[in-house]
């Protein structure tokens, strides 16, 4: 199951998931299911349990255990020309994780020439946020952005539980900065036929920026708990009023509710299996592991960037990235702050904000 070093040649080329947690763990194990071949990279307890008995894959339709190669470093795989990146670790893990894949030399038919994965392989970048993309087209050449809509979660090493039905997940598929091309088409055929959508457009960051402002109350949820409170479904309101205001005064478009309504009601979430923990979104899931850090700096982080840059005050966006940090870095437990503190933290940040930039 796990090969000190990974050659194999197949005629649909080979997929490696960097980073094989909840996202990374669905759409490899879907992959692998339609006869991809699949190589799963992963780190620490997650990583042994997987070497040793395989990834555990829980849907709506099974539980199961599939025995896809598994390895923790990018020593371990000889590159090939038909392989395909998809980076789905973290945005805060993402420039280690270019870097130490970028160098990789690449065999088969550029071997001799020097070629390298930054030179010569697609890297599709499956992650919230939209920084992932230009950090590595510092570092590749071949980039492809995916908006992620993904109900996924790990909690467990060795194991990913997966509740969408009846597909896994919506992945908008295009070329960084922009465009569409064959590969783009490879790789949307490959997923589409492992119970995904991946529509390839020509300006996947419209995607992902409506993405991120969906993504900007996934802070409350970490710090509060998936909660109906008014109190929270306000501060709910507010960070995704400040998230447009800002992306409307950068002049960035971005998807509307219309557009991606078709998307939504493809897509439907089942509830936990019985006996199985419930879990929340993927900023509550990295508090909840304590994994001591978080993707917050580059979702709430980055529309209090674009306000500071606009003119745009962001105090709720503000306050719950700094919360959020302080969470992760005490490794204080998911869902234990009271929303009546989150909104007193907001309105301090708000006095603090200092005099408005003139220009």
């Amino acid at each position: 199951m796990n090969p000190e070093r990974l050659q194999v040649s197949h005629p649909m080329g080979r997929y490696i998931i960097v980073g094989a947690g909840a996202v990374g763990g669905t759409i490899g194990g879907r992959l692998y299911e339609a006869g991809h071949d699949i190589v799963l990279v992963a780190r620490g307890a997650h990583y042994e349990a997987m070497r040793k008995e395989g990834l555990r894959l829980i849907t709506p339709d099974g539980d199961r255990t599939l025995p896809i190669p598994t390895v923790d470093r990018p020593e371990a795989v000889d590159l090939l020309p038909d392989d395909v990146l998809i980076l789905a670790t973290k945005t805060q893990d993402s420039a280690a994780a270019l870097d130490a894949w970028a160098a990789r030399p690449v065999s088969g038919g550029h071997a001799g020439t020097g070629a390298t994965a930054g030179a010569v392989l697609p890297v599709v970048l499956a992650q919230n946020g939209v920084e992932n993309e230009r950090l590595a087209l510092r570092r590749f050449s071949h980039v492809y952005g995916a908006s992620v809509w993904l109900p996924a979660g790990h909690l467990e090493p060795g194991v990913v539980e997966s509740r969408g039905t009846p597909i896994s997940g919506i992945l908008h598929l295009g070329r960084y900065p922009g465009g569409e091309d064959d590969t783009a088409r490879r790789i949307s055929a490959a997923l589409e036929k492992s119970k995904f959508r991946a529509p390839v457009c020509v300006d996947v960051m419209r995607w992902k920026y409506a993405k991120l402002v969906s993504n900007l109350a996934n802070s409350i949820e970490a710090l509060c708990g998936p909660t109906d409170d008014p109190r929270a479904q306000e501060l709910r309101r507010r960070v995704k009023a400040e998230g447009e205001s800002v992306l409307v005064a950068a002049g960035i478009d971005y998807a509307t509710d219309e557009e991606r309504a078709p998307y939504v009601a493809l897509l439907r979430m089942e509830p936990a299996a019985a006996g199985r923990p419930q879990y929340s979104g993927s900023t509550w899931q990295s508090l909840a592991r304590a994994t001591g850090s978080v993707e917050t700096d580059y979702l709430n982080g980055e529309i209090a960037l674009l306000g500071r840059c606009h003119g745009v005050p962001t105090p709720a966006n503000e306050a719950l990235q700094r919360a959020v940090g302080q969470f992760a870095r005490e490794q204080r437990p998911a869902g234990s702050f009271d929303p009546d503190r989150l909104a007193e933290l907001i309105d301090l940040t708000d006095q603090y904000r200092g005099p408005e930039r003139t220009e």
